[in-house]
């Protein structure tokens, strides 16, 4: 499939081009049902946001990140206005910028870094967590936008461009390294250096990306190379794509850079870029659910969406005369599993920009579905028909939690797919421009 084959992607401002099978009003109402997470479930004492909506759970640095970019979405949309985002964004970023970093029981990060999840209320490390490099990447991200977006003289708009500035320039990605060709997923005050490192295609381009274009800690061009040498290019179902098997990995990065028409080294050499990459992807996902190969009875070419995503529970049960292993919060992958039947609506969602002909009339199916009620926040996280096994219940199983991982592509990628806002956004971001560039990206608008 050739870069030029692919649809554009579509703008609401345009003729619609997703037909009857999702009007602009139900898209709408699907991006502000899950921005409203965002409003909800944050301390508006330091602008934490929850990461998960169960009792006495905390804070994820990842969820913020998603929260300073959607709060400008909010503001584009007229969900909030854009002093309130920009007193937000301000409260969370002044937060950041003045709590403990080190290695002590009350501090938030250290070396620039913060911890994956954090007390909600007092922002002090939870669960003794590790530092999260690629949850700061996505923190750092959203920070970024938000800089680009407050772009207005006044005084609080630029102490908000200081502090995004000010928390990008203390992360030391080189440190992440460890001396090792690629990055570190993360680090403990009690052990050190987690043992895994970043390597196959995954959703760390962005974390990538950024640590190249530090101007006081970056990493060499080198590791990019090496990270990228751990790929898998496959062939599945008839589709070349760089393989990953949960979906959200196609998406996570692309919440923040426009990859259409911007390639490396790795994608040059394959006619592609990561965007028709993604597109692929997709494609993928849906195959899978219409082959089935694990005779679930109720995938198919409206029912797909495999992913990280919360599930019944770790259980071995006999549904349909098939004994089936259920799991519960885990990174799912299409083909190659771990799936017992689970699909998240908000991953579909989430690749509207790729494959809007085939995620429209998914989520005006999933819509049908009422998966969104009760629900304060668009889709459930997850479903799974055939756990409970009862034929006539096209439902079945729902996870109880909403997530600000799941809410923010929801928000972002709609929004992209509408309006390509937060491309525009950070195609003039200085930062990212100087990652893609010594990561060897180049080509359309980066040229």
């Amino acid at each position: 499939m050739a870069i030029d084959d692919r649809p554009p992607v579509a703008s609401l401002h345009e003729p619609d081009r997703l037909g009857d099978s999702l009007n602009a009003r139900t898209l709408r109402r699907l991006q502000m049902n899950s921005f409203n997470y965002f409003i909800e479930e944050t301390n508006p004492d330091n602008g934490l946001v929850l990461d998960k909506t169960a009792t006495d759970w905390p804070a994820s640095i990842a969820a913020m990140g998603m929260a300073l970019t959607v709060w400008l979405v909010g503001a584009r949309r007229h969900f909030i206005t854009r002093e309130e985002a920009l007193q937000r964004s301000l409260t969370m970023l002044r937060f950041l910028a003045a709590s403990e970093q080190g290695e002590g029981e009350t501090a938030t990060g250290y070396r620039g870094f913060y911890y994956h999840f954090l007390d909600l209320h007092s922002g002090a490390r939870a669960w003794r967590c590790e530092l999260s490099s690629v949850d700061t990447a996505l923190l750092i991200a959203g920070a970024l936008a938000a800089a680009e977006y407050f772009d207005r003289p006044q005084t609080e708009e630029a102490e908000l461009r200081r502090l995004a500035q000010q928390l990008y320039e203390r992360v030391d990605w080189a440190w992440m390294l460890d001396g090792g060709p690629t990055l570190r997923h993360g680090w403990k005050p009690e052990t050190g250096f987690l043992p895994y490192r970043w390597e196959g295609y995954d959703e760390a381009l962005i974390l990538y990306l950024l640590a190249l274009g530090s101007p006081t800690h970056p990493i060499p061009a080198e590791s990019y190379s090496a990270w990228s040498a751990t790929y898998e290019w496959k062939t599945i179902y008839g589709i070349d794509h760089l393989y990953a098997g949960p979906l959200f990995i196609h998406q996570m990065s692309h919440i923040w850079c426009d990859f259409r028409g911007i390639r490396d080294a790795f994608m040059r050499e394959r006619d592609c870029d990561y965007f028709e990459n993604s597109r692929r992807a997709t494609l993928v996902q849906q195959q899978y659910a219409i082959r089935n190969p694990q005779g679930f009875r109720h995938l198919n070419a409206m029912n797909w969406g495999i992913t990280a995503s919360d599930g019944p529970g770790n259980v071995t049960k006999k549904v349909d005369g098939i004994e089936r292993t259920f799991y519960d919060y885990v990174a799912r992958g299409a083909p190659y599993g771990p799936d017992d039947g689970t699909i998240a609506p908000w991953a579909v969602a989430a690749s509207l920009p790729f494959a809007p002909e085939i995620v429209a009339p998914t989520i005006s199916h999933m819509t049908h579905l009422q998966l969104s009620v009760p629900n304060p926040y668009g889709f459930k996280a997850s479903f799974n028909p055939v756990f409970h096994g009862e034929h006539d219940d096209p439902v079945g199983w729902v996870s109880p939690y909403h997530f600000g991982i799941n809410e923010g592509p929801t928000v972002l990628m709609i929004e992209n797919y509408r309006s390509a806002m937060i491309w525009q956004l950070m195609q003039r971001c200085a930062p990212l421009r100087a990652g893609l560039k010594a990561a060897g990206f180049s080509g359309g608008w980066l040229d």
